[in-house]
């Protein structure tokens, strides 16, 4: 599936392409309203805008895409908390409005929603299932609930299954570009490990971990 993506700050629109393509979606990104503009008929399934961007503001954008399209989802991403502003998004066409700051998760599960994505189960081992909205591992008959960095980090490795997710991949992912020791990031490791009832996350020196192929956990 493929996703628009209009975000002004560099940072933030470098951590949400990052998720995205996590979770198997193509993302085009831009930084600015008018470059946005130009690629709006490039055949995308969803439209991820901010309001207050340079040279076209997102809401001029969603006008111009609902004169052509007007069953492509379209996500507003703004830190406007002027209701004028945000009833104006509504009366063009958006589907749904997110206030910065907001969590990735909340993003992610707007967009599957509405593009009915459900990638919520996961298999870790054919008795070890992952499920993402619910944050628990579903072992045999049992259940493990997971932290949102718990959460985050399995997903990550899952999505890289069987290759070296860095410390900076995983720092720029789980804590959602927000700085993290490496002491953070192996306790969280360890933390996750404790909870899966088999060895599957191995431990790349110096560089990251991986979540190894299920024939190779035990």
């Amino acid at each position: 599936m493929k996703i628009l993506l209009l975000e002004d700050n560099k940072r933030l629109n470098e951590t949400i392409v990052k998720r995205l393509k996590l979770k198997g979606f193509q993302v085009d990104s831009f930084l600015d309203g008018q470059e946005a503009y130009e690629a709006i008929d490039n055949g995308y399934s969803c439209f991820v805008l901010d309001i207050n961007v340079p040279s076209l503001d997102g809401t001029e954008i969603l006008k111009r895409i609902r004169e052509f399209n007007i069953d492509t989802p379209v996500i507003i991403i703004s830190s406007t908390v002027e209701l004028d502003v945000i009833k104006q998004s509504y009366s063009y066409g958006c589907d749904d409005y997110l206030k910065k700051p907001f969590f990735i998760d909340e993003l992610e599960i707007k967009i599957e929603k509405l593009c009915h994505i459900d990638h919520s189960l996961m298999e870790i081992t054919k008795n070890c299932i992952f499920n993402f909205k619910d944050s628990t591992l579903n072992i045999d008959e049992k259940q493990e609930h997971l932290s949102c960095k718990e959460r985050l980090l399995l997903n990550l490795l899952l999505s890289q299954r069987g290759k070296v997710v860095s410390f900076n991949t995983i720092e720029a992912i789980v804590w959602e570009g927000n700085f993290a020791s490496i002491d953070s990031i192996r306790s969280l490791v360890r933390r996750v490990r404790k909870k899966i009832p088999i060895d599957c996350i191995e431990t790349a020196v110096d560089v990251g971990y991986l979540l190894k192929k299920e024939k190779d956990c035990n």
